[in-house]
């Protein structure tokens, strides 16, 4: 989507007022609804503000890696950005700026969708449901975040929240949250369009696949087997996969067939490290670049979210996918024809010898004016890769083997490696493997160990019956007057 508005709206409660050196949400200047809403491009840079706050997508890239198996938190030190390092030996409590930031950008995100609601009516005009059903899909989005991270949470639809009514807004049932997911995500499909001309609007079949992942993370095998199996069947956006994987993550192969749901990010600055939500750059790959390096392909960066052995030791030699999932930086340089010219830094925030290869500056990829936090590179939040597993662990998990097996070797062929045969137990656990394999890097890991029960089995100090869900920010506790209760363990 071209960014042309970095509009903000305010944010009338309480846990959103505050600022801290992570993240500044506070408008630039603020608009009351009588003196807005009432044209058409009103609602227009609306929808835009909305679309904003999804930008910050690395906050789900770093914690969704970070918190499993698949990565470390890096950095310049443990004590550069001390929440990833705390979330990476789950010794994270409720005081942690990355999950305040968590909260606070996906609340905003769902009030700006609200203000637009609460004055739908205000005037009539072409295009409008369009909007409306852009708005369902992304507030669904939001909320699909925040019950993933904390559980439970304030359930507010269609309108803003007074200041005095946030003491008494208890902490929903993450089944009524799930219900409002659904509705707005079955509401927006009817309405999004199957392509569109803009780059980065949302479409049906970007609604329907996240749906199914809703279905899919809920345990509703049978429900999700019908939406995902029917989006592979209708296929109304033409999807394929990437004939390429190993220039998949190439700004120059973005907006490709593959593409379901993508975040749209440009070269342009918009903020700085005083507001990365400000950005319209993708800040994670400035954060994943080699830290001090000078050598060819790759540019300098933080050294954050750092691969770990095992991931790299999870893949079998001949995937393809490996090396274009994980930098192997001594390899990289050994194989170069002047090793001995390229340098680079350690960080103190630890070191495994690779780095994340999907999302990483690389030295033609380059934003203005500060490339550490203006790449082009757009994030994938579903790809078609990930529907065709989503499908086939659904189709398994119904009992439906032989179609779980058709999806799930598709992903296999692209990269040339054998069909899986497996029945039962064996092809679920195929499945998960093959999850791990094709979009380690993207941020789906840990919530893929924990919503199938292998969280404590891989995930070094994880605690059942704690670890599943994240702590409520204490400061938003203190904020409502201590009348939310913490999630349990913390």
């Amino acid at each position: 989507m071209k960014r042309i508005y970095k509009w903000l709206l305010i944010i009338p409660i309480g846990i959103f007022s505050a600022c801290d050196s992570l993240l500044d949400i506070d408008p630039e200047y603020t608009q009351d609804a009588e003196n807005f809403f009432n044209t058409p491009e009103d609602f227009n840079r609306a929808i835009i503000g909305v679309y904003d706050m999804m930008q910050p997508a690395y906050l789900n890239i770093w914690i969704g890696e970070i918190a499993s198996d698949n990565a470390i938190a890096g950095g310049e030190s443990v004590n550069d950005t001390r929440g990833l390092h705390e979330i990476q030996d789950m010794t994270h409590g409720g005081v942690n700026d990355e999950l305040r930031a968590v909260m606070r950008v996906n609340y905003t995100g769902i009030a700006r969708a609200n203000y637009i609601f609460e004055n739908q009516n205000k005037i009539d005009f072409p295009g409008k449901n369009l909007i409306l059903a852009e708005a369902r899909m992304m507030r669904a989005y939001f909320y699909f975040n925040l019950v993933n991270y904390f559980g439970d949470m304030p359930l507010i639809i269609d309108r803003r929240l007074s200041i005095n009514e946030v003491s008494s807004t208890p902490r929903a049932p993450k089944a009524d949250i799930y219900a409002q997911i659904e509705a707005d995500l079955r509401a927006s499909i009817d309405v999004l369009p199957a392509t569109v001309t803009e780059t980065g609007r949302l479409t049906s079949g970007a609604a329907t696949a996240l749906l199914g992942k809703v279905l899919l993370y809920q345990g509703k095998y049978p429900e999700a087997a019908t939406v995902l199996g029917g989006l592979i069947d209708s296929n109304p956006g033409g999807y394929s996969l990437f004939e390429d994987f190993t220039t998949l993550f190439l700004v120059a192969n973005q907006n490709v067939s593959e593409d379901v749901f993508t975040i749209q990010f440009s070269g342009l600055n918009g903020g700085d490290y005083g507001c990365l939500i400000c950005l319209n750059g993708n800040a994670a790959v400035g954060f994943h670049g080699v830290r001090q390096y000078e050598g060819p392909f790759y540019a300098d960066g933080n050294s954050y979210n750092l691969p770990t052995q095992n991931l790299y030791d999870a893949f079998d030699d001949n995937d393809i996918r490996r090396d274009a999932t994980i930098l192997d930086i001594e390899a990289f340089i050994a194989s170069q024809p002047n090793p001995s010219s390229i340098t680079y830094a350690v960080g103190g925030g630890g070191h495994t010898g690779y780095y994340q290869n999907k999302y990483i500056k690389r030295a033609n990829e380059l934003g203005l004016p500060d490339d550490d936090l203006t790449s082009p590179l757009n994030y994938r939040v579903i790809r078609w890769a990930d529907v065709l597993l989503m499908a086939a662990e659904a189709f398994q998990r119904s009992g439906n083997d032989g179609r779980a097996r058709t999806e799930l070797n598709k992903v296999r062929q692209r990269v040339n490696m054998p069909a899986i045969n497996a029945s039962g137990d064996a092809l679920y656990q195929a499945i998960l493997r093959e999850r791990r394999l094709e979009l380690s890097g993207e941020g789906y890991r840990f919530w893929d160990l924990v919503r199938t029960g292998q969280a404590a089995e891989r995930i070094s100090g994880f605690v059942t019956g704690k670890h599943e869900l994240f702590p409520i920010p204490q400061v938003e506790i203190d904020l409502v007057g201590g009348t939310w209760s913490q999630n349990p363990g913390y």
